[in-house]
């Protein structure tokens, strides 16, 4: 190899380092910082354009409460979820359990939430709760369906963030074959960065120990991109949105 290519090559990349030390990054995805170009140190005269640094790589999430509700309900549609609007959660738990005796559901798992139990306490199967606690992953994995809250659903994704302070854990939205979830109006959030804000306020800074965004059904196209729901959790996401 030519040393003088190496050396360029070298000093074109310890540039770039220099640079990204001394220049402050733009958030990524947000369009309202500076555009003007930033001139760098080094051999290679490198600039940064912040506007091309934060090209626009996802979505919008609405301005409005009204629009961050409508992107979010297509988003979640695109993405093969069951959406239904209920006006408080006593006409959720009557949905939820109209779906359950419709479906001949004999179990259900629940997390004890506000936001659950009255949904749970209307439905005509077997329950069982699971808290942080310990519980019967096998029983789990047999239930029909697991009904938890969330922390916040993300309009500009159609993600829903769960805890462990909302879901007891990662087993109970991952191992029955429906995820039903109660998603309040006023915790349709915007952005991914707003729905952690919102969990920093929410908990005082003390953040639970389980956090996972669930974007959709469980689906794998690895075998001949082929798309398979439910392949490493519930075949099926219902979001009941109450408000």
């Amino acid at each position: 190899m030519n040393p003088a290519a190496t050396a360029s090559a070298r000093d074109t990349i310890l540039a770039r380092i220099r640079e990204a030390l001394r220049v402050p990054a733009p958030l990524p995805h947000m369009q309202s910082h500076a555009t003007e170009a930033v001139a760098a140190s080094g051999p290679a005269g490198l600039t940064i354009l912040p506007a091309e640094v934060a090209r626009q790589w996802l979505p919008e999430g609405g301005e409005t409460p009204d629009e961050r509700l409508a992107i979010l309900v297509e988003n979640l549609r695109k993405l093969r979820a069951e959406v239904h609007r209920a006006a408080d959660l006593t006409a959720a738990a009557g949905l939820v359990a109209g779906i359950a005796a419709t479906r001949g559901w004999q179990r259900v798992a629940w997390h004890g939430h506000a936001a659950v139990e009255p949904v749970a306490a209307a439905l005509g199967c077997e329950t069982c709760r699971v808290d942080s606690g310990a519980f019967d992953k096998n029983g789990l994995e047999g239930c029909d369906a697991g009904i938890t809250a969330c922390e916040a659903a993300v309009a500009q994704t159609g993600s829903i963030l769960v805890s462990s302070a909302t879901c007891g854990g990662r087993a109970l939205s991952i191992l029955p074959h429906v995820h039903i979830v109660i998603v309040a109006l006023d915790q349709i959030v915007a952005t991914l960065g707003d729905a952690l804000d919102e969990l920093r306020t929410r908990h005082a800074g003390r953040i639970p120990s389980m956090l996972s965004f669930i974007t959709g059904p469980s689906r794998t196209g690895d075998i001949e991109r082929i798309l398979v729901l439910g392949a490493h959790g519930p075949k099926e996401l219902v979001v009941i949105l109450v408000g």
